[in-house]
């Protein structure tokens, strides 16, 4: 009887992915539990609707989704070889002469299909469910947020600086506000307003008790205004809460973001640029994590699956463990943020190439 190839591709494709989304599934309902469980007390204090804290739950299940992506791909090419191992199914596979190169094809292919799902996922998708998950935290979980930020600077544009002494995010109002203008570091003009307040209705600034100083050459003029509409490169949401906003930008928002910040030469801009490096590098930990994964249990042994799965998970968490660890040194600066977020992929890419390499050809 004729080996037909595209039969096993079927196979290994549909067992993998549907051990995959049934182990997802699992997860999820446990973490929902959990989180049910832990937040039940905060949901309780502050008197969440019941259709809100559905809406939670329902945003927050892709987001976890996503998180337990690589590890569980790679959780479910772990069963589902070992499995085969255990049958002896590869054993009969590789004796038909297939290669093992085809033979880990549908298991590539199947990650493939998973990573670019989880891409487009997490760079579109997931950050606008977040905004649903993250704003309920906000409002219902944490406390309530003060802007407690003191002599706040800016650069709003190519040659101009703001200057806040404070500012308050309640009634959206700032004190001791200057805004200067410089040419090659040459002071041109200044304005030093004595308060700062923000016009809901004309969506722009209202300046109050402004000193306006112009400097051209060696000629220097002041103006006084009782007060002064306008618009600048500064919005109140630029001092409200940023719990996790990182979360509820896409990759466009993402980039914009940081954009925004290098102008600005704001702090916390790691976690952004990390935040965006993660995103691509996300697909990538799929595809060495389910290659290594079929390596590893691609033979029989002793114990059977239970062994191959067992080491599967220790294999796995020592992967979070990298994620993690990297990441802390990226946000602490001993790390360029690239080559930080890369760096377990890397590692664990080197792994699977040595591992590839004692296989029998």
């Amino acid at each position: 009887m004729r080996f037909k190839p595209y039969l096993l591709d079927r196979y290994i494709f549909g067992k993998l992915l549907t051990t995959y989304i049934f182990v997802v599934l699992i997860l999820l309902a446990v973490l929902c539990v959990i989180e049910f469980t832990e937040r039940n007390g905060d949901f309780i204090k502050n008197k969440a609707p019941g259709n809100e804290i559905l809406d939670y739950f329902i945003s927050y299940l892709p987001y976890w989704a996503n998180q337990l992506s690589p590890l569980m791909i790679f959780i479910s090419t772990v069963f589902v070889t070992s499995r085969m191992a255990a049958h002896t199914e590869v054993v009969a596979i590789l004796s038909s002469g297939v290669s093992f190169v085809r033979f880990l094809a549908p298991f590539f292919v199947g990650s493939v299909v998973v990573a670019v799902i989880i891409y487009f996922l997490v760079g579109w998708v997931i950050p606008n469910t977040n905004v649903t998950r993250i704003e309920f935290e906000r409002k219902y979980v944490k406390q309530p947020y003060s802007f407690e930020g003191r002599n706040v600077h800016l650069r709003i544009a190519q040659d101009t600086y703001a200057y806040l002494e404070s500012y308050s995010n309640t009634v959206k109002s700032g004190y001791r506000f200057t805004l200067e203008t410089l040419q090659d570091t040459e002071l041109k003009s200044k304005l030093s307003a004595t308060r700062i307040s923000w016009n809901e209705d004309q969506q722009n600034w209202r300046l109050d008790n402004c000193v306006v100083r112009t400097i051209e050459g060696t000629k220097e003029t002041f103006a006084y205004l009782p007060f002064v509409d306008t618009t600048i490169n500064l919005l109140p949401k630029d001092f409200e809460n940023e719990y996790k906003l990182n979360e509820m930008l896409t990759n466009d928002a993402l980039e914009a973001k940081i954009s925004e910040m290098k102008l600005r030469g704001t702090d916390g801009i790691e976690l952004y640029i990390i935040e965006r490096y993660e995103r691509d590098a996300y697909p990538f930990a799929i595809l060495i994590l389910t290659i290594i994964g079929v390596i590893l249990s691609a033979r029989k042994v002793r114990g059977g699956a239970s062994i191959q799965i067992a080491f599967g998970f220790v294999l796995a968490f020592i992967y979070i463990f990298f994620v993690m660890v990297s990441k802390n040194i990226a946000m602490a600066g001993d790390l360029p943020p690239l080559l930080a977020v890369w760096l377990p992929n890397l590692i664990f890419g080197s792994i699977g190439l040595t591992l590839y390499k004692t296989i029998p050809q």
